[in-house]
């Protein structure tokens, strides 16, 4: 896995730009968003109150977006519209969350790998 496997689910420079550069802080970031995303996706269950769903959808899509995971984000806010849907409505939204989710997450585990092998290679002063 490397940067080439980046799909562009998460737009990485957006990131870099807004945490100038600092890849520390980029590294907490990517790895506080991948553990809480079990935690929002308990929230999206089809069978959970619609409060819950928009709740976590709501949290999801900040989440998101502070990242640049713009697709997520625009799933979350679709899933937060459409909350108080019916079950079916609900699994299609829960679906199109899950499917982002898994793009974003692939591309944050190949750009946080990338990061590793660059660590690698930088001599430290």
């Amino acid at each position: 896995m490397a940067r080439r496997d980046i799909s562009g689910a998460v737009d990485f420079a957006y990131l870099e730009n807004y945490a100038a550069h600092d890849q520390a802080i980029i590294a907490e970031v990517l790895t506080i968003f991948r553990e809480q995303s079990g935690m929002w996706m308990r929230l999206l269950d089809p069978e959970a109150p619609a409060g819950h769903w928009r709740d976590g959808a709501h949290t999801m899509k900040g989440a998101a977006l502070g990242v640049g995971a713009v697709q997520l984000g625009e799933a979350c806010a679709a899933a937060e519209a459409g909350a108080g849907g019916s079950p079916a409505q609900r699994m299609a939204l829960l679906e199109r969350v899950r499917t982002a989710l898994d793009a974003a997450l692939s591309d944050i585990a190949a750009y946080q790998h990338e990061q590793a092998l660059q660590s690698l290679r930088t001599p430290r002063a």
